[in-house]
């Protein structure tokens, strides 16, 4: 059985720029940009740095003209700005990676109001913060410092950042271990926001392992099924092994062999190493035809992107 996912790694929000289509179009808007952003206007100042960070309106790209631009409409406090420098200095995008100086950006808007329309550029920072103080990254390791921008990205409902505060409290990170408290975040995480949203799969494979060894819940082999099928059906590896070894074993299902062996064929075409074995042992006991069946469902499963693994 497969245990708990660890922490995720930074993402960023990256910015966009919509421009005139039209060549003359372009230019005008181009000039009119750029008389504003001499005058000091900062949204026309980050719309030039777009414009060179881009090679749009006209321009060619230019990553060194794109940062003198931003950072003047950043020292005036534009949070697009401000969130493009540390997205440029994280990636090394033009530049050589600075993550000290990708932190201080980052950190600038991880300190806004949580105002429309950029809850999620503040909330995307504060998570990248808490990655960065958790790894060592452009600022020293340090995990209360980590739970505490979690935190604050988590209560405004970051996915990421609801399933990095639970691994904080699987595992005593910053804070003391807490199984139950690694439940809730992990659930948080897990449940999708709206019903076209899937929830993460990494949390719902987590509480899946949680539900099965009985940590931070009561052991429930069939709720545990019931995450590791909904991580399995976004094409998560570790949840897909899961479930074939519950298959095997008939723990929280009947068991069947052959939606084990697909379960586990599907893993390993995932890439999961330890599903071969699985594998095999099942085709000890298990037909020709039985065999033909679970194959014939792993490619049906998979071809439908996991939306017909119910054969």
């Amino acid at each position: 059985m497969h245990a708990l996912v660890p922490g995720r790694s930074i993402a960023t929000v990256l910015f966009a720029l919509a421009v005139a289509t039209a060549p003359v179009q372009a230019q005008d808007a181009l000039d009119r940009f750029l008389q504003l952003a001499e005058q000091g206007d900062a949204g026309a100042q980050y719309n030039l740095g777009a414009a060179y960070d881009s090679g749009n309106m006209g321009v060619p790209n230019n990553t060194a003209e794109a940062v003198k631009w931003y950072r003047m409409a950043a020292d005036q406090g534009s949070i697009l700005a401000q969130n493009r420098l540390g997205v440029i200095y994280l990636r090394g995008d033009g530049v050589p990676p600075n993550m000290p100086e990708a932190m201080r950006w980052f950190r600038m808007v991880a300190e806004r109001d949580y105002t429309f329309p950029f809850e999620e550029l503040v909330s995307g920072a504060q998570y990248t913060l808490g990655v960065a103080y958790r790894d060592g990254e452009g600022v020293p390791i340090d995990d209360v410092e980590a739970v505490r921008w979690f935190r604050m990205a988590a209560e405004q409902g970051h996915a990421n950042s609801q399933y990095n505060l639970g691994v904080m409290y699987a595992n005593g990170d910053g804070v003391p271990e807490d199984d139950v408290e690694a439940v809730r975040w992990f659930r948080m995480a897990a449940e999708p926001p709206y019903t076209w949203m899937p929830g993460l799969a990494v949390a719902q494979h987590n509480l899946g392992v949680m539900h099965m060894a009985g940590e931070g819940v009561l052991a429930d082999p069939i709720e545990a099924v019931r995450w590791f099928r909904m991580a399995a059906e976004q094409g998560h590896a570790d949840s897909q092994y899961n479930l074939g070894v519950m298959y095997a074993n008939g723990d929280g299902v009947l068991a069947d062999p052959v939606l084990a062996h697909m379960w586990a064929n599907i893993a390993g075409a995932n890439g999961d190493e330890d599903a071969r074995e699985v594998r095999e042992n099942l085709e000890l006991r298990m037909t020709r035809e039985d065999m033909s069946r679970a194959t014939e469902f792993a490619r049906t499963c998979m071809a439908s992107n996991y939306r017909d693994c119910d054969p």
